[in-house]
């Protein structure tokens, strides 16, 4: 094992898979830029040509396009944006073409394109670049929606993707870039649709994804210092869920809580809580719970973006709720309010972008 950046580890996914088939090929504004990507595409220009990477025109519906008509034709197109709302100007090619290519051909054909979307926070990214957007994504049979929180998920998850014959919505988060991670040198992959079991617990599930499970980890610290044992369900695959996973922690613990990354109404949170409303509602000791951005637009500002997003004592205070707890109530929330990052626009104080 080897600690890495998640960058690097995206990085590694893209190279393994290039210098393996042939038929890859990474498509996007910026993947030859000298900041390659956030370093995620660095070296890859020089190491394959300007055939396989291919920097694009500022025209994210032709890229799409584009990458439709090369998979039909045998390749594996891998496209990037640099935050997922740019996506948004693609939005026909994705869900009324590429998710329906295998079904309108009734099977004889395939679409195998990844979609690597970067989900911005803080920064002053604002109501337009800083937007969670996987349950649009999520909603639409024929697509696979993956989002790793880790350097290991990271390249072990992309590496399906670009194998897999579906097409692949991959979400990175762009605070988790810089995080360190342990990733096995030799060659490995994970299950698209395998949620993972990150810590086993007895008195509540908290079930995330991407970087919100970032910030559970974190609060799981507290939570013991209280002896409060939960169990941490990391998702890593939105679409499809691992229902089992979900289903068999619930039936266990008997209370849940998921942490979500973007809007928690009509969100990913809402969906698992439907799930397990349908499953398992008779286990359930108390009502669930959903946390997660605050159900308005983002700001720019600081003093009003911290308020939107999600932080320790949010997260807290959802446990203490479902969990019925009374006694020193108040002292673990204040607790909670101090370990929250002294800057709440910035993953980290040496931070200095690019975003």
């Amino acid at each position: 094992m080897v600690k890495i950046k998640y960058s690097d580890a995206i990085l590694e996914a893209i190279d393994d898979s290039m210098n393996k088939n042939n038929s890859v090929i990474i498509m996007g504004l910026g993947i030859t830029d000298p900041k390659a990507v956030f370093g995620t595409t660095k070296g890859l220009l020089k190491k394959y040509g300007s055939g396989r990477v291919i920097e694009t025109p500022t025209s994210e519906n032709a890229i799409t396009g584009i990458a439709l008509g090369a998979s039909i034709k045998g390749l594996r197109p891998i496209i990037t944006h640099q935050r997922v709302e740019f996506a948004l100007l693609s939005m026909e090619q994705i869900i009324n073409q590429i998710s329906k290519w295998n079904y309108m051909t009734a099977g004889k054909q395939s679409a195998p394109i990844v979609i690597r979307l970067i989900i911005g926070k803080g920064w002053g990214q604002g109501p337009q670049h800083s937007q969670s957007l996987e349950v649009l994504f999520s909603h639409i049979p024929g697509l696979k929606v993956v989002a790793p929180s880790n350097a290991y998920d990271a390249k072990g998850l992309l590496k399906s993707a670009i194998e897999d014959k579906n097409p692949v919505i991959f979400f990175e988060h762009r605070w988790l870039h810089n995080i360190i991670g342990e990733v096995p040198r030799k060659n490995y992959k994970i299950e698209i649709g395998k949620a993972k079991i990150v810590q086993k617990g007895k008195d509540i599930s908290i079930i995330s994804f991407s970087e919100s499970l970032v910030q559970v980890m974190r609060v799981n610290k507290l939570l013991k210092k209280h002896g409060i044992n939960a169990e941490i369900i990391d998702l890593r695959s939105l679409r499809p869920l691992d229902d089992k996973t979900i289903i068999k922690s619930v039936k266990k613990t008997k209370n849940i809580i998921v942490v979500d990354n973007g809007w928690t109404k009509y969100g990913i949170s809402s969906e698992i809580i439907s799930l397990i409303s349908e499953k398992a509602f008779k286990y359930l000791k108390s009502a669930p719970i959903r946390i997660g951005v605050q159900n308005h637009s983002i700001a720019s500002t600081r003093e009003l973006a911290k308020f939107s997003y999600l932080d320790s004592s949010k997260i807290i205070k959802g446990v203490l709720n479902v969990l019925k707890k009374k006694k020193n109530v108040n002292n673990i929330i204040k607790e909670a309010f101090n370990m929250r990052q002294t800057e709440t626009d910035i993953p980290y104080r040496d931070f200095r972008g690019p975003f």
